[in-house]
C-alpha cells in the first residue's frame, strides 16, 4: 500500500512536522507499505520529495535551494524560509529540483492513503482533511469537524465541561483598547499568575507567564509576543552596536520564538532580514516614536488563562479495532522551567517523562476516564493526544489542550505511551493506518475503495503473522555515562528503529551505564528504550516495576499486540558479554565519548569474538583524545590549532600561576574544551580572565552541581551539560585573517572498507556548517529545525574552483583517516581557509570514530549524495564490520 506522508507546511511548527514526517517514513513496516514522502511547501504546493532531502537537519537546508541564499554580507549565515524570497522568485522556481510537483487532483495517482504529520494551520484544522475527503483519499486521524475543534483553543475552552478562568483578547481589541485596562480586567477576572498564549499554535510557541500586579509592561510584551508583534523603542535600538543589531534581526526571523518573515512595518511588507534591518535604521534616523513590527502570519486571538499549579500530564487516547475507546497510561511531564517550551520539548535531556504519572491508581484512572470523555465529546477519531493538569490544591483534573495530530519524533508521547503496552513505532503506525482506514470506511460509505484497502491490509497482517520473516539479530548498544549520553540514546534509538522496520534485521537494544570504574550492560524492552533520555532509562532500570494499573492497561490492549506483533514486556536483564555473544551476531555501538569511542568496549567485544562497527582499539584510543590525536596529526604535517592540556592539579596548586601560564600561551579569545568529550559539551570561546576562571572552576569542580555565578559568566543554558574533568584542552581560536578569501567550518564523513593491510575509502562531499556563534551549539546540532548545514559545502560560485577546493579538502580528510587507522566509517570536523592567492589549508578540529547517528545528522546528508539511504548506509557499516570479523 502506497502511504503518502504529508509533512512540512506553512505553520510555525513546520520543523517539528518535517522531523515527524521523517520518523514516519523511517518506521513504516517495509513488508506492508511503500512510503511516499509528500512535502507541503510554504505556499501549499504538494511535492513528491526526493528522499535525499528528507534527511536534512532543517527544511532550510534544502528549501529554498542554497543557490538563492546570499553567500556574502551580514546576513549570509541567517536561516530563512522560502517566503523571504517570494518577492522576486516564484514558488515553482524556489521548489525546482526538490522533486515532482503534484496538483491536488493528481495525488490519487501516487498514493493510496495519506498519513498526516502536518501541524498547525492547514494541517490540524480540518483543511487538508477536507481536501483529501473531496479527493476520495483516506487519511490518518480525525475528520474535518473534530480536527477544527482540536485546533481552536478558544472553542475548546468555551465547550469544556471543566474549564479554568480565561479571557480572549482579539487583535482589533488589542489595537484599540489600553493595555493597562486589559491587564486590570484580566487580573480582576482571572487572577495572577496569568498564562498568555496564541489561540491557534502548538509546541508552546508564543507562550509566556505574568506573575506580578505591577507588571503591565511584561503583560504588554507577552500579549504582543502571542500576537507575533514586536515593538522596538528608539533608545533600545540606539543602545545596540552593529553586531547586536544584526543578532537582534537574526532572532527576529525565528518563527518558533519571534515573529518571523515576511513582516509588516505599517502597510509595507518586508521579506528579507536586510530589508527589515534597513527599515528600522531608516525609521530611527528620522523618528523617535516606537516602531511596531507585525508578522504576516498573524494570530488573531490571544488566550489569557489562569495559571494551574499542579502535575502536568499528556495522555494518548485510541479507538481500538473493536471500536472501544482506550486511554493509554498518562505521562507526567517534569520540566526545569514553568513553560514546557520548544527547547524543553525537543532537545534530549532537558525534560523528563514519567509513565504512568506518579499518582494513586484511582486518580490515574480518573484522568483516563476524563480523557476518554473529552475524546467522545469532541468526536475525535482514531487517536488524540490530550494534555492537562492535576491541580495541587483540590486534585481537580483540568484538560486544557486536546491535539488531533501528535508530534511524531522518535520519543514523543505518541510512541512513548504505545511502547508501554508493547508496540514499537513501526507496529503503532500500522495500527494507526489500519484504524484510520476503518474509520474512513465506516463514515464515508460512498467511497468503497476504503473498505477494499482495509480488507487488503487485514489480509496482509494475517499473512505476516503466519509467515514471519527470518531476520539477523543485531545488538544496539546505547547510553553510557559521558556528557554525550543523551545524544547516544537518540543515535541508538534511530539505529534500532531503522533496523526494526526492515525485512533483514531484528535489533535488540542494550543500555550501558555506570561509571568508568564499573559499568553494566542491560537488555531493555521497547518501553524503556523510548524513555526521554539516558538518565530516565537508567532510573527505570534501577527501579523497574510494573504497577498493577499498568498491567491492567496492558491486558486491555492485548488484542492490539496480538494483531500487530507487539512484544510481551519483560524486566531489563543484566547481560554479560559472554551472553551477548550468544544473543547477537554483531553489535552496533551507538555510544559517544567514553566508553564507546575510546577502544575499551571494542577490546572486550574482541575477546568474545563479537563483530562491531567502526574503528578498532588502537585507532579509537587515539581519536577519542583530541590532544594526542592533534599531536599525531601535526607530526604528520597536518594543520591543527596550537594546544595545551591544562591540568586540575596545577590549578589546585596555584590558580593564579595556572591562569598566567595559559594567558602566556594564548591570547584572548581562545577555545577551551574537554579533550575527550564531544557534542559541543563545555566547548567555549574564552574572552577574559573572568571566563577562564569560571571555566576552570566548573570543569574542575568536585560536586556535580554547577555554580550559578560561574554559569552566568559563561552564559550557560538551563540544564546545559558541563562535564567534570581532570584536564581540559586550551586551543587557539582559528579565524580568518587579511589574506583569507574563504573561511568555512565543515564536517566530512566517509566509509572505510578493510583493515590495516588494505583500506578502500569512499569520502563524501563535506557539509558547510552555519553557526549562530563562534562555536556550534548542542541545539544547532540536535534540536529540530535549529541548526543549518548546507550539503555539499559552497566553497566557490565557480564550479571548477568549487571542485578544486572540495577535492583538496577530501584528500586531506582521507589522509587524516589513513594516519589515524580509521575503519568502517568516521566524521571529521575541520576549518577550511583559502588565501587570496588560492592556497587551501584544512585545519583538522576533531575526528569522530563513532559519529552521531541521530535522524538528521550530517553524515546522512552526505551519504545521500552517494545514493545511500540511511538504512543502506547503516547496512553498509554492519556488512563492513562482519567482513572485518
Amino acid at each position: 500500500m502506497r502511504i503518502g506522508i504529508f509533512f512540512g507546511g506553512s505553520s510555525r511548527e513546520r520543523e517539528i512536522s518535517f522531523a515527524g514526517g521523517r520518523t514516519v517514513y523511517d518506521n513504516l513496516d517495509k513488508s506492508l507499505f511503500q512510503a511516499v514522502p509528500i512535502f507541503v511547501d510554504s505556499f501549499g504546493n504538494f511535492i513528491l520529495l526526493k528522499w535525499e532531502y528528507l534527511y536534512k537537519g532543517s527544511i532550510r537546508d534544502f528549501y529554498p535551494h542554497p543557490q538563492y541564499l546570499p553567500q556574502h554580507g551580514d546576513f549570509a549565515d541567517i536561516q530563512i524560509y522560502a517566503e523571504s524570497l517570494a518577492e522576486h522568485s516564484s514558488p515553482h522556481q524556489l521548489a525546482e529540483g526538490l522533486g515532482e510537483r503534484v496538483l491536488p487532483h493528481q495525488l490519487a495517482e501516487h498514493i493510496d492513503f495519506a498519513f498526516l504529520a502536518l501541524h498547525g494551520a492547514y494541517g490540524e484544522d480540518g483543511s487538508i482533511q477536507g481536501l483529501l475527503q473531496f479527493l476520495k483519499i483516506p487519511y490518518s486521524g480525525s475528520g474535518i469537524l473534530p480536527s477544527a475543534i482540536g485546533m481552536n483553543k478558544v472553542f475548546q475552552k468555551q465547550h469544556s465541561r471543566r474549564s479554568t478562568r480565561f479571557a480572549v483578547i482579539s487583535r482589533r481589541q488589542w489595537h484599540t483598547a489600553a493595555a493597562a485596562d486589559l491587564f486590570e480586567h484580566c487580573k480582576k477576572n482571572i487572577g495572577l499568575p496569568l498564562v498568555l498564549r496564541p489561540a491557534n499554535q502548538g509546541s508552546s510557541i508564543g507562550v509566556s507567564i505574568i506573575h506580578h500586579h505591577d507588571d503591565a509592561p511584561t503583560f504588554m510584551r507577552g500579549v504582543e509576543q502571542a500576537f507575533f508583534i514586536k515593538r522596538i523603542e528608539q533608545a533600545e535600538w540606539a543602545a545596540k552596536n552593529r553586531q547586536e543589531k544584526l543578532l537582534f534581526i537574526k532572532n527576529l526571523c525565528d518563527i518558533r520564538h519571534q515573529i518571523g518573515l515576511p513582516l509588516y512595518i505599517g502597510d509595507t511588507l518586508l521579506y528579507t532580514p536586510e530589508a527589515v534591518f534597513n527599515a528600522i535604521e531608516a525609521h530611527f534616523l528620522q523618528d523617535t516614536e516606537p516602531l511596531l513590527l507585525e508578522a504576516a502570519d498573524k494570530e488573531n486571538e490571544v488566550l489569557v488563562e489562569e495559571f494551574i499549579a499542579g502535575k502536568e500530564f499528556s495522555c494518548i487516547v485510541l479507538r481500538d479495532d473493536e471500536g472501544r475507546i482506550v486511554a493509554l497510561p498518562p505521562t507526567e511531564i517534569r520540566k526545569g522551567g514553568e513553560v514546557y517550551d520548544y527547547r524543553s520539548k525537543y532537545l534530549a535531556g532537558l525534560s523528563s517523562k514519567v509513565t504512568p504519572i506518579e499518582l494513586p491508581d484511582a486518580q490515574i484512572n480518573a484522568i483516563r476516564r476524563a480523557c476518554v470523555r473529552l475524546f467522545e465529546q469532541f468526536r475525535f477519531n482514531v487517536y488524540a493526544r490530550i494534555d492537562g493538569f492535576i491541580r495541587h490544591h483540590d486534585q481537580a483534573i483540568i484538560l486544557n489542550d486536546p491535539n488531533t495530530t501528535s508530534g511524531m519524533l522518535p520519543s514523543s508521547f505518541f510512541f512513548h505511551q504505545a511502547a508501554e503496552v508493547g508496540l514499537n513505532p513501526s507496529q503503532f503506525l500500522t495500527f494507526i493506518i489500519r484504524n484510520s482506514l476503518h474509520e474512513r470506511a465506516e463514515t464515508l460509505s460512498q467511497q468503497p475503495r476504503n473498505a477494499i484497502l482495509l480488507q487488503q491490509l487485514d489480509k496482509a497482517l494475517e499473512q505476516q503473522k503466519s509467515n514471519p520473516l527470518r531476520k539477523q539479530k543485531i545488538g544496539v548498544v546505547l547510553g553510557g555515562y559521558s556528557a554525550e549520553r543523551h545524544i547516544s540514546v537518540e543515535s541508538g534509538r534511530n539505529i534500532y528503529e531503522k533496523l526494526a522496520s526492515s525485512t533483514q534485521y531484528d535489533p535488540i537494544p542494550y543500555f550501558l551505564y555506570g561509571s568508568e570504574q564499573d559499568f553494566s550492560l542491560y537488555q531493555i524492552p521497547i518501553n524503556i528504550l523510548l524513555k526521554d533520555n539516558a538518565d530516565d532509562i537508567a532510573q527505570k532500570i534501577e527501579n523497574y516495576h510494573k504497577s498493577p494499573l499498568l498491567e491492567r492497561i496492558i491486558a486491555e490492549t492485548r488484542p492490539l499486540r496480538h494483531k500487530y506483533g507487539g512484544a510481551v514486556l519483560s524486566a531489563p536483564q543484566k547481560v554479560s558479554l559472554e551472553t551477548l555473544a550468544k544473543q547477537v551476531q554483531v553489535v552496533f555501538i551507538a555510544l559517544h565519548g567514553r566508553p564507546g569511542e575510546d577502544g575499551h568496549l571494542q577490546s572486550q567485544l574482541q575477546q568474545f569474538g563479537i563483530a562491531y562497527n567502526g574503528s578498532g582499539v588502537d585507532s579509537s584510543q587515539i581519536t577519542i583524545d583530541k590532544y594526542a590525536c592533534n599531536n599525531l596529526l601535526e607530526a604528520n604535517g597536518f594543520a591543527v590549532a596550537a594546544r595545551y592540556l591544562a591540568q586540575k592539579t596545577d590549578w589546585q596548586n596555584n590558580a593564579e600561576a595556572f591562569y598566567r601560564l595559559i594567558e602566556n600561551k594564548f591570547s584572548y579569545p581562545f577555545i577551551a574544551k574537554p579533550h575527550d568529550d564531544g557534542c559541543s559539551a563545555a566547548v567555549k570561546v574564552i574572552r577574559s580572565r573572568a571566563q577562564l576562571a569560571a571555566y576552570a572552576q566548573l570543569i574542575f569542580r568536585e560536586n556535580a552541581e554547577l555554580g550559578s555565578s560561574e554559569s552566568a559568566v559563561l552564559k550557560l543554558q538551563p540544564k546545559e551539560e558541563f562535564p567534570q574533568k581532570q584536564q581540559f584542552l586550551a586551543e587557539t581560536l582559528i579565524q580568518p585573517d587579511a589574506d583569507t578569501r574563504l573561511f568555512m567550518e565543515i564536517t566530512g564523513g566517509m566509509l572505510v572498507k578493510g583493515n590495516d593491510k588494505q583500506r578502500d575509502f569512499e569520502v563524501f562531499e563535506p557539509s558547510e556548517t552555519l553557526a549562530n556563534a563562534e562555536v556550534l551549539s548542542l541545539e544547532e546540532k540536535f534540536l529540530a529545525g535549529e541548526g543549518q548545514n548546507i550539503t555539499p559545502a559552497r566553497f566557490a560560485a565557480d564550479a571548477q574552483e568549487n571542485r578544486r577546493i572540495s577535492e583538496a579538502v577530501r584528500r586531506e580528510l582521507q589522509r587524516a583517516a589513513t594516519v589515524l587507522g580509521v575503519q568502517g566509517y568516521c566524521r571529521i570536523d575541520a576549518f577550511v581557509k583559502v588565501s587570496n592567492a588560492g592556497a587551501i589549508t584544512t585545519y583538522i578540529i576533531e575526528v569522530n570514530s563513532l559519529p552521531g547517528m541521530t535522524p538528521a545528522t550530517c553524515i546522512f546528508h552526505q551519504a545521500a549524495i552517494h545514493h545511500y539511504k540511511p538504512y543502506q548506509f547503516i547496512d553498509k557499516i554492519i556488512q563492513y564490520s562482519l567482513e572485518r570479523q
